[in-house]
């Protein structure tokens, strides 16, 4: 019996060696597991995020960016999304200076709507047409920056994707975040509809897109039918799901380049899905992206503040089960400063991770004083 149990206690300590050994590089397995996790997710800061949109003038001095940006880092915004007209050169320009005041530096472009892109402007065939044959290139929509390309196109989505590799390769800047990554609008937000003197109650063939040769071609290899000869476009389905899709293939897209790059893909949509697929033929929930900061705009659409709640929470229901965070972006201008504080509360109530204000510059001083106050 001692032998026996000497012996079991000789294999007990040549097995625990190696039972340490297995410990370790399990424990190393783990943690690079968590990291690998940690870098596919937007950071925050502790449980809340604040951003804001910026526009960047290139004219403008160093020292006026890093007055702004201290400016915005003393009043508590964690992160800004700079527009840079997809200049990769000023937005490598920008990143130290953001970084000196540790802000997080996202590159927000526009994404298929494309005013004063120079290269595109030298192939009037990459643009959208509408049912009614107006070509975005020469009679846009709305407002005469509204310059959609077409989506479904090799050429224009080619270019589009390059703008977002170039975003991706500048180094420290933590997202590429697309806008205006959807159609032009087949309807717009009822607030807005006085200033266009315009009735919407049903899809218009000047709003509707597109029905370029391109779009039609690949539609019916698929369908065998032509969306041009349809009584009412509206209600087809597979015609809909086509052009949801051509949006969802470039951000997948877009999503492979920003993660090779290191870098994560974010994008400013609609304020939750099943509205920004009956009003800009915007599928965001079903997206390969990171995070989505929904453009919760209440005055647009003649709601009151407390709709921001309810569009956070159906847009945090839509996403569940996914790996995708949602933070809530406010449009400050109109907005009291008790407003501005009802409505980060909203949606940290609803779900989400964080707010994003629009846009940095329109950020009052008794909005400040809520935003810095906020306790998180």
């Amino acid at each position: 019996m001692q032998m026996e149990n000497s012996r079991v206690m000789r294999n007990r300590s040549k097995a625990y060696p190696r039972l340490w050994v297995y410990s370790v590089i399990l424990t190393v397995l783990y943690i690079s597991t968590i990291q690998a996790q940690q870098k596919e997710t937007v950071s925050t800061h502790e449980d809340f995020k604040l951003w804001t949109w910026i526009t960047a003038d290139a004219k403008r001095s160093d020292a006026s960016f890093q007055e702004e940006f201290d400016k915005y880092a003393a009043n508590g915004i964690d992160a800004v999304l700079i527009n840079t007209g997809t200049d990769p050169k000023l937005l490598a320009r920008l990143v130290p200076l953001a970084k000196k005041s540790q802000l997080e530096v996202h590159a927000w472009m526009f994404t298929v709507n494309r005013p004063g892109d120079k290269i595109a402007e030298q192939h009037p065939e990459w643009y959208a047409i509408s049912r009614d044959g107006k070509s975005t290139y020469d009679d846009p929509p709305y407002v005469e920056y509204y310059k959609w390309l077409c989506p479904t196109r090799k050429e224009s989505k080619a270019h589009i994707l390059s703008l977002v590799s170039g975003l991706a390769k500048v180094e420290g800047v933590t997202s590429v975040h697309l806008d205006y990554i959807r159609y032009s609008d087949i309807f717009l937000p009822i607030g807005l509809l006085p200033k266009y003197n315009l009735l919407q109650d049903i899809e218009l063939p000047r709003y509707d897109f597109c029905y370029c040769d391109v779009c039609v071609s690949e539609f019916e290899k698929i369908h065998h039918k032509n969306p041009k000869n349809s009584e009412n476009p509206a209600i087809d389905m597979e015609w809909k799901n086509f052009r949801l899709n051509q949006v969802k293939a470039i951000v997948d897209e877009a999503y492979v380049i920003a993660h090779t790059n290191g870098k994560q893909l974010t994008a400013a949509v609609f304020p939750y899905p099943e509205m920004a697929d009956h009003m800009v033929r915007q599928r965001w929930d079903k997206w390969d992206v990171d995070a989505v900061l929904p453009m919760i705009y209440n005055s647009f659409y003649n709601e009151e503040i407390d709709w921001i709640g309810y569009a956070t929470g159906q847009g945090v229901s839509d996403l569940k089960g996914k790996n995708v965070v949602l933070h809530t972006g406010i449009y400050v201008p109109g907005m009291s400063a008790e407003d501005v504080s009802t409505a980060i509360q909203l949606a940290k109530k609803n779900g989400a991770k964080g707010v994003s204000f629009f846009d940095g510059p329109a950020i009052t001083e008794g909005q400040w004083e809520v935003i810095k106050g906020f306790t998180r």
